[in-house]
């Protein structure tokens, strides 16, 4: 039974500490999750202009690729593609946001001179736009991936924090806090006991 339980100063002390650590880890927990949250937002405002400017590259390379069509057969296009020389390696490093590790893409030479693509000169101006309009939606892909891959980790971050602030929200703070509050009045029921004894041995 909880009164023949008789705990100490020394417990009462130490679930004391367990609290405050808990309230300050609670605090400090809620400010990273404020922080992750704020530049979450900032990572998906900047990732939906590059989606736009994407699209919108896009949509200016298929034009240009339609006008090569009309002026050079499908047979000409497939055989200046696979002239283009391929791109160098993608390089991926590391970076912290807030203590989150995301990945940086440091992407490789796209967009090429008019003799690295390696189809020759007797080519249409057409194809040559063509060619400059996909290395950019190419571009562009790599650096929208980029803020894709760092806005998934960040809100799995987030996500991580948000469910270690609740849990000690709701969990661990409020039973450290019944703890400390139960001992503290057993400690207080057990002095009044020790005093009532004292003067009935007195008397």
């Amino acid at each position: 039974m909880a009164q023949d339980i008789k705990p100490t100063r020394s417990e009462l002390m130490k679930v004391k500490k367990q609290v405050k650590l808990a309230q300050t880890g609670h605090k400090l927990l809620k400010k990273k999750r404020d922080g992750l949250i704020l530049e979450f937002f900032k990572l998906l405002k900047k990732a939906k202009t590059l989606r736009a400017e994407l699209a919108a590259i896009y949509v200016d390379a298929v034009k240009r690729m339609n006008v090569a069509r009309v002026m050079e057969s499908d047979l000409k296009l497939k055989s200046v593609a696979l002239a283009i020389k391929s791109s160098d390696e993608l390089e991926i490093r590391r970076k912290n946001i807030m203590g989150v590790p995301v990945l940086t893409i440091a992407p490789p030479k796209v967009r090429k001179g008019f003799f690295e693509r390696g189809y020759g000169v007797f080519t249409s101006a057409a194809i040559t736009e063509a060619a400059k309009s996909y290395e950019q939606v190419v571009e562009k892909i790599i650096e929208v991936a980029e803020f894709e891959t760092s806005l998934r980790r960040m809100l799995a971050e987030i996500e991580k924090t948000k469910r270690r602030v609740n849990a000690l929200e709701f969990n661990v703070l409020p039973r450290l806090e019944k703890d400390r509050n139960f001992i503290r009045l057993r400690l207080e029921e057990m002095e009044r006991e020790n005093v009532f004894r004292m003067k009935r041995i007195k008397g």
